[in-house]
């Protein structure tokens, strides 16, 4: 292979900012109007910018913007024109809608992995729901949990998520304060007939789950200890799901009657199972009536997929300081942090469908950090990085001129 095949005449940032359609970042500002009253610094701009520090992981706006201007010479080969100052910067995040930067991540998922329906009918899709509290150091946002002794909590943004469990990707997301209950993500969430969702039993709501049940969605999660159930019948357990952990597959129905309460009794399935490597007896409830046993119990421990997500996202990105100190500014960096997961999945899942090389993700974002302004073929590289560095050489230094 020619060596120059590893030179690419554009940054590796570049590179990843050409995975992102400009019609869908023009739709999104027309439609949440984030170029109002903005003459320089436009969507666009802020998009790229906010980009640049969450794969650099700047902690402040001086050590942003310095970034940028040390990169001036590459700036147009990122769509900008100038550096921002730190005052526009600024003044961006706090009246720039949050809303353009969470449309654009979702855009920019169903672009790569189309609508939320399968294009494979007979194949269930799974979905895993939960959510996460990033802590704020002021109380910015209202807090969680119990008061201090001084009577104070510290403020928290919560995450609620919707992953799809085949791309280990959020398909939907929704930014609120921590002391938001759970439930309200229910009320925002839509997914295709023939999904599974899984959750945990903080999202127990017997009205969402009749609804679900109506539209042809199954759902599995934890049985509360203090539900409501009367037990209608019990299946016998084979052999084979007994040595799984399998203690009882019970059909029951949920709830109990109230003149006051609109919601009929569910009738559902209540699958006990004992975990062999803890020995901790555990109850799933649950609406699809065709699985195994078994296969209930190992939906619902799928849902420590999402859990491996925040840990990777708030490991990998700097999502313990924040460029603001206003709802906006820290919304429109979260929603950043995720496009930047995006970007970084995206050419992780290309690279791997490709056979060539396998990559963790871990090591792939390390690499564009540490690469993100090199010129050089950032898929060659993945494809062969020795020999492409082994071929690489860089720019002939120019004589530096004192005057």
């Amino acid at each position: 292979m020619p060596k120059d095949n590893f030179f690419s005449g554009q940054p590796v940032f570049a590179q990843l900012l050409s995975l992102i359609p400009r019609h869908i970042v023009s739709k999104q500002s027309q439609k949440y109007s984030a170029d109002r009253y903005c003459k320089s610094f436009m969507s666009y701009d802020h998009l790229v910018t906010m980009l640049y520090q969450g794969f650099f992981q700047c902690l402040s706006l001086r050590e942003l913007v310095t970034g940028l201007q040390a990169n001036r010479s590459r700036l147009l080969h990122l769509g900008l024109t100038n550096t921002p100052r730190r005052s526009t910067l600024s003044d961006a995040n706090s009246r720039r809608p949050a809303d353009f930067f969470a449309a654009a991540y979702h855009q920019l998922y169903r672009y790569f992995y189309g609508s939320l329906p399968d294009s494979r009918p007979s194949l269930k899709k799974l979905f895993i729901i939960d959510s996460t509290t990033i802590s704020l150091f002021s109380n910015i946002m209202g807090g969680a949990g119990m008061s201090k002794s001084n009577g104070k909590r510290k403020g928290g943004i919560k995450a609620h998520v919707m992953i799809d469990a085949e791309h280990n990707l959020p398909c939907f997301t929704l930014l609120t304060e921590a002391r938001h209950h759970d439930l309200v993500f229910l009320q925002e969430v839509q997914v295709p007939p023939g999904s599974i969702v899984v959750f945990d039993r903080a999202y127990t709501n017997y009205k969402q789950f009749e609804a679900w049940g109506a539209q042809g969605i199954a759902w599995v999660t934890r049985q509360k200890n203090d539900a409501n159930y009367q037990l209608l019948s019990e299946s016998p357990v084979s052999t084979y799901s007994s040595e799984q952990g399998v203690i009882a597959d019970q059909s029951l129905l949920l709830g109990r009657h109230s003149n006051r309460r609109k919601v009929s009794l569910i009738r559902a399935r209540r699958v006990v199972f004992k975990d062999p490597a803890t020995q901790k007896e555990l109850a799933f409830i649950t609406n699809e009536p065709t699985l195994a046993p078994e296969q209930i119990a190992a939906l619902y421990k799928k849902r420590w997929q999402i859990e491996l997500l925040f840990k990777r996202i708030k490991q990998r990105y700097p999502l313990r300081y924040f460029l603001g100190d206003n709802v906006n500014a820290i919304q429109i960096q979260v929603w950043s942090m995720l496009i930047c997961d995006l970007l970084v999945q995206i050419v992780l899942s290309q690279v791997n469908k490709a056979g060539k090389r396998k990559w963790s993700y871990a090591n792939l974002a390390a690499m564009v950090k540490h690469h993100l302004m090199t010129y050089i073929n950032l898929m060659a590289f993945l494809f062969d990085p020795e020999k492409a560095l082994l071929n690489y050489k860089p720019p002939e230094p120019t004589a530096a001129t004192l005057f």
